[in-house]
């Protein structure tokens, strides 16, 4: 019994041998888009495979691609590819694409409200394979409030009329007391969580008595302390001009509004030369008084030496201080009398000015 059982031993081995070494294909590698749900893990030569694209992906060929597991274990090439279908990006939100008109199959769009609206219809929507969206945009509703509470002793003026008994979120509202009392505050709206603002408190509030103005007056009003929304107006010393409102008003912090201020005039800081100053072209010592107005611009005229051409740069007077510029050079008394026509204002004006300079409210003398 032993010779024989050596040789069935042997025979299986051979058998084996036999079968393992005949090659094989492995399952083939395919890229994204292409339909791998029939694909088995091992195939024997001259298995064939036909290729598809998944259901939302586009084929890159008319016709199906068929392969084959070749004697060499590998399988022949194809050239398909599948590119995903496209969905259009709604209108209203192509703006937020970043340029982009259509988002690829499977894409998800999330949608989201402002503070103070709420959501009608679905957050979230998915790009389907048919190239259309698996939910409509929603819409974004402003969130109500009930109507304001008057403050005791007072009333509330709407910005826009109201109609029922709710208001949107972001109208406003000023509160108002019966004089001469003020409210603790003056402003109301409807807010995001879908609550009006509370009613302030009307108290009595006074302002001191207004303070004067440097190189100002105050006109038509009695030196008292004042009481909530009464006004005072200022006015400025001739030549000064008025920087903010002329009028203040007693708010009901008790504090007064911001008061103006009296910018003063400025002088043209040079001797010598000629300047360009309310459309016109004048010779410094024409300029009577020498007195610019605060915001009035002035131009010097500068010299490019390179081109040998003039050309005009602006100054703007800064509350009394109206700076030179620094590429302004003030001629000689020699220069300045007996050849002007060589000065920067008397030569042809550039064709185009150099890059501005810095400008200095120091120039000697």
């Amino acid at each position: 019994m032993g010779p024989t059982l050596a040789l069935l031993i042997l025979s299986h081995l051979a058998l084996y041998t036999t079968v393992t070494s005949k090659k094989v294909c492995g399952r083939p590698l395919i890229t994204d888009g292409i339909d791998d749900a029939t694909l088995k893990r091992v195939y024997e030569v001259g298995e064939e495979v036909t290729l598809t694209c998944e259901q939302g992906y586009l084929p890159s060929t008319a016709t199906p691609r068929r392969l084959t597991c070749t004697a060499t274990g590998e399988w022949t090439p194809y050239d398909l590819s599948c590119s995903p279908k496209m969905c259009p990006i709604p209108k209203p939100l192509q703006p937020f694409a970043q340029g982009r008109t259509e988002a690829p199959f499977k894409s998800v769009l999330n949608y989201s409200c402002d503070d103070g609206y709420v959501m009608l219809g679905s957050n979230k929507s998915s790009c389907l394979h048919d190239g259309s969206w698996s939910n409509p945009p929603p819409l974004c509703k402003a969130v109500n409030c009930p109507l304001p509470r008057p403050p005791t002793g007072g009333r509330i003026v709407h910005d826009k009329s109201v109609n029922g008994a709710t208001t949107m979120y972001g109208q406003g509202w000023t509160y108002e007391c019966n004089p001469p009392k003020a409210p603790s505050y003056e402003r109301g709206s409807c807010m995001a969580d879908g609550s009006a603002t509370e009613p302030p408190v009307c108290r009595d509030v006074s302002c001191s008595i207004p303070a004067a103005i440097p190189n100002g007056v105050i006109t038509f009003a009695v030196m008292r302390p004042h009481g909530y929304k009464e006004k005072v107006r200022y006015a400025c010393n001739e030549h000064y001009i008025l920087d903010g409102e002329a009028e203040i008003q007693c708010q009901n912090t008790g504090n007064w509004s911001s008061m103006p201020v009296c910018r003063a005039p400025c002088t043209v800081g040079i001797k010598r030369g000629r300047i360009f100053y309310n459309a016109k072209k004048l010779w410094i010592g024409d300029l009577k008084p020498n007195r610019v107005l605060h915001g009035e611009h002035v131009a010097f005229y500068c010299l490019n030496r390179e081109d040998r051409c003039g050309y005009p740069v602006a100054s703007t007077c800064n509350d009394g201080t109206l700076p030179i510029p620094e590429c302004f050079v003030e001629p000689g008394k020699v220069e300045y009398q007996l050849r002007p026509k060589t000065l920067p204002s008397e030569m042809a004006m550039c064709a185009a000015s150099p890059p501005a300079a810095p400008t200095s409210s120091a120039r000697p003398a």
